[in-house]
């Protein structure tokens, strides 16, 4: 959690005040995970996020209709004035992996930056698999195989 001083001169209805109204504002960590997250979905070349069980589960629910954990595959530190991130993806086949983590890197600070006003400290990227368009997580290997025995 973070807590950052706000002075406001004017409210978000557009009534004034005359003179200064402070306060604290909290961003919780979630929302900074939130924001990152769908930031990392946006960038060219990410095919999914998360890995392992938490990628599998995730699959699942995307098939049933309920892809809202828009946090998979996301870890942040969020302090006072800074955030880091860390992010789990699959990226797709066909797409250079630096340009796509450049971008994760560019959309995300850009995201939190401007959204929260924390500065970025750094954004770490797991790159855990290749997706290859027209492979499926469910293939068995009941037909034909072309490894060498």
């Amino acid at each position: 959690m973070t807590v950052n001083e706000a002075t406001s001169k004017a409210m978000s209805n557009g009534h004034h005040h005359h003179g200064e109204v402070k306060g604290t504002t909290t961003i919780a960590d979630s929302v900074v995970a939130s924001i990152a997250g769908i930031a990392t979905r946006d960038a060219s070349g990410v095919y999914a996020m998360g890995g392992g069980i938490s990628r599998t589960l995730g699959a699942a629910r995307d098939k049933m209709g309920r892809s809202d954990d828009v946090t998979r595959g996301v870890r942040v530190e969020v302090g006072e004035k800074e955030a880091a991130v860390d992010v789990s993806v699959v990226v797709e086949y066909g797409y250079p992996i630096t340009r796509t983590t450049d971008d994760i890197r560019s959309g995300v600070a850009d995201a939190v930056e401007s959204m929260t006003g924390l500065d970025v400290a750094e954004i770490n990227i797991d790159v855990l698999d290749v997706h290859v368009p027209g492979s499926d997580d469910n293939d068995d290997d009941s037909g034909g195989s072309s490894r060498a025995r």
